[in-house]
């Protein structure tokens, strides 16, 4: 055994061998899994690139898979690490659950039925529903399918946490409703629609509900007559719960120490907004499918028109089933998917034929998401998604005390900034945290994404009540609501 100096010394040596290696590689992907970088950092403190082998082991995420488009095609697809401790590879064809990004893959199936003259995108929901129907005190007779669709129509219900495997799962009515053994709230219309973006699970519950009844199938079966066969994605199912044949080739989930949740995954009735078994590679084929509609070209699931209808932000930069971002050449349509134990992104461009797509099996898997498409997005010389340099400042005690507390979004959920040691923290769970910088006394972010704190000017020796949360195009009011939990 080397001497400990001795060893420090060969591993830099052999780390920066590998690294020069890598920048060397013709191969994209190898580029790709050796400049990991975070989504910002301080001027003049830019950090080595980090490999994905590190950042899966620093994160504890068992597994990685993605699939990069480039110029209209999947360029290429990867798997790596496990799908749990002791079990087989990832490989491209190792399916994850979706989770929200079954949204978006509804949303496609909805803008076909649109197109063949089946829905209406401004006709009340109401008019479509037969099995169920919305409450109409609030307002439920005036929601629409757009408003479903573009998380506008004042409904509850911001996401699902699923059941699991073994207990009681609810049935679609059973979820709207807020019945047991449903677990969450009922699907109600608290805002008048139309008025405000709010982000709603249970609006696309509604929706699959809505759906089912004017395709008169079961939405398993509809999603894969309308979208999964015609596309060609033979390994996506919106089965729950998961299959033995699912399962035999899954990936299983794991917590943000990357243990094993024991019981499986999490079964999800509500199809739409969070049931979908997918692949990246299977997920960038739908991807394709769209930016070829908005180009017009034949043979495409979607025609031209209904492409630039479902690319058009209602509010918040929330457009029909995709979150659009940047404008001209750099214009995006992406969306992520975050179930208990699995995070996954995709992202795709309208008009240049390129775009990724990651799933993992770890809570933290977001992060390494993130990262490989920062990385992708180095690699292909995208127009966006590079990281971003931050100028920070010193804030003085009285300042960051100032922006101290609890904070919450309506329909979302709330956040803790505290202030520990001299240092601020932002707490989207109660047990992660990390540093909170300074642009100035209001102005906040972190540096593992695109996450910033704007908040109203204090008053005098007062505290912040009020301000902005932004995360790309994620722009949101959020409120004082009780002090600092520490």
């Amino acid at each position: 055994m080397l001497p400990r100096p001795a060893a420090f010394a060969t591993f830099a040596l052999l780390a920066q061998a590998c690294g020069l290696a890598a920048a060397a590689s013709t191969d994209p992907a190898t580029r790709i899994e050796h400049d990991l970088l975070p989504e910002q950092w301080i001027v003049g403190k830019a950090p080595a690139p980090a490999t994905l082998q590190a950042e899966m082991q620093r994160l504890h995420v068992p597994g990685v898979s993605i699939a990069v488009i480039h110029d209209g095609k999947i360029a290429w697809a990867k798997g790596y690490g496990v799908t749990t401790a002791g079990g087989a590879a990832i490989t491209p064809g190792t399916l994850f659950q979706a989770a929200s990004i079954s949204k978006s893959v509804t949303a496609v199936a909805a803008m076909r039925m649109v197109q063949d003259g089946v829905l209406a995108l401004d006709r009340p929901a109401n008019a479509y529903l037969h099995t169920w129907k919305l409450p109409a005190p609030g307002g439920g007779d005036a929601v629409t399918v757009r408003q479903l669709l573009s998380h506008t129509a004042g409904l509850t219900v911001s996401g699902f946490p699923g059941y699991a495997p073994g207990t009681p799962v609810p049935t679609v009515l059973q979820v709207l409703d807020g019945v047991k053994p449903a677990v969450t709230e009922p699907v109600r219309v608290t805002a008048t629609p139309g008025s405000a973006w709010r982000y709603s699970g249970g609006g696309y519950t509604v929706l699959q509900q809505l759906m089912s009844d004017v395709d008169k199938r079961p939405f398993d079966q509809l999603m894969a007559r309308r979208v999964l066969q015609p596309l060609g994605m033979r390994s996506s199912s919106f089965t729950q719960p998961a299959s033995p044949a699912i399962l035999a080739h899954a990936a299983m989930p794991h917590d943000g120490e990357g243990k094993p949740y024991p019981a499986g995954p999490q079964t999800h009735p509500e199809l739409a907004a969070a049931g979908l078994w997918s692949t990246p590679s299977d997920l960038a084929t739908m991807l394709i499918s769209v930016q070829q509609a908005a180009a017009g070209k034949s043979g495409a699931l979607l025609t031209r028109q209904t492409a630039a209808t479902m690319f058009t932000p209602v509010l918040n930069n929330d457009a029909l089933g995709f979150e659009m971002d940047g404008s001209g050449a750099a214009t995006s349509f992406a969306h992520g998917g975050h179930n208990k134990g699995y995070q996954n992104t995709m992202v795709a461009y309208t008009q240049n034929g390129d775009g990724a797509v990651v799933m993992t099996n770890g809570d933290n898997g977001d992060q390494i998401a993130g990262a490989l498409v920062r990385a992708v997005a180095k690699q292909y010389h995208w127009p966006s998604y590079g990281p971003v340099e931050r100028t920070q400042v010193t804030l003085t005690t009285e300042q960051a005390r100032a922006v101290a507390g609890k904070y919450e979004i309506a329909g979302l959920g709330d956040f803790d900034v505290t202030f520990e040691n001299g240092q601020l923290l932002y707490w989207q769970t109660a047990t992660s945290s990390e540093a909170l910088h300074a642009q100035s006394p209001t102005a906040l972010f972190v540096l593992s994404h695109k996450l910033a704190l704007t908040f109203d000017a204090p008053p005098p020796g007062g505290q912040a009540q009020a301000g902005r949360l932004v995360s790309g195009p994620f722009d949101v009011r959020f409120v004082r609501s009780a002090p600092p939990k520490k």
